[in-house]
C-alpha cells in the first residue's frame, strides 16, 4: 500500500493503522508526529510508545524544552493507543489532557520516549495514561487523557 493511498488506509482498523504508520514511516503525509520527528517504536493493542530526539528549535525562553514538546508527546501517545482499540471507520478527538510536569529536559538531542496505555476504551469515551522519559529514565511529565469515540 502506498502512502497516498487514504481509501485502504480509512479501511484500517486503529491497531492495523498504527502498525502501518510504524513499518512505513509515511514521509508524504502531513502530521505533527513528522514535524517534531516522532518515531513509533512499539504498538500494540492499547499501548503505544514513541520517541523524538530534542532539538534546540524545541526550546522555551529558559533554553530547555517547552511544555507543549512533551504534552504533544503525550497527546500523541495517549490517543495513538486509543486508536489502536478502535475498529475501522471510527474515529476519536480528545477532550481533556492533563499534564503534570516533573523536570526540564535538555534541547540537545536527547532522546524523549512516550508510553501511553488505554485505562478504559468504552462505546462513547477512553481514558489513557501516559509518561515522558529521558534518556537516562527520569521522570519528564506524566498525563491522563478522556477522549471521545465517534
Amino acid at each position: 500500500m502506498t502512502t497516498t493511498d487514504l481509501t485502504a488506509l480509512a479501511g484500517l482498523s486503529g491497531l492495523e493503522l498504527m502498525r502501518w504508520v510504524q513499518t512505513e514511516r509515511p514521509a508524504d503525509i502531513p502530521s505533527i508526529g513528522r514535524l517534531l520527528g516522532m518515531r513509533f517504536d512499539e504498538v500494540e493493542h492499547g499501548r503505544i510508545v514513541v520517541s523524538l530526539d530534542t532539538r534546540p528549535d524545541f526550546a522555551n525562553p529558559l533554553g530547555t524544552v517547552h511544555g507543549g514538546i512533551a504534552a504533544t508527546l503525550l497527546d500523541s501517545a495517549m490517543g495513538c493507543a486509543v486508536h489502536t482499540t478502535l475498529p475501522a471507520g471510527t474515529g476519536y478527538t480528545t477532550l481533556e489532557l492533563k499534564v503534570n510536569y516533573i523536570r526540564a529536559a535538555r534541547t540537545d538531542g536527547q532522546v524523549l520516549t512516550a508510553e501511553g496505555k488505554v485505562i478504559h476504551a468504552g462505546r462513547r469515551t477512553a481514558t489513557a495514561e501516559g509518561k515522558v522519559l529521558d534518556e537516562q529514565g527520569k521522570l519528564i511529565a506524566h498525563a491522563t487523557t478522556t477522549c471521545m469515540i465517534f
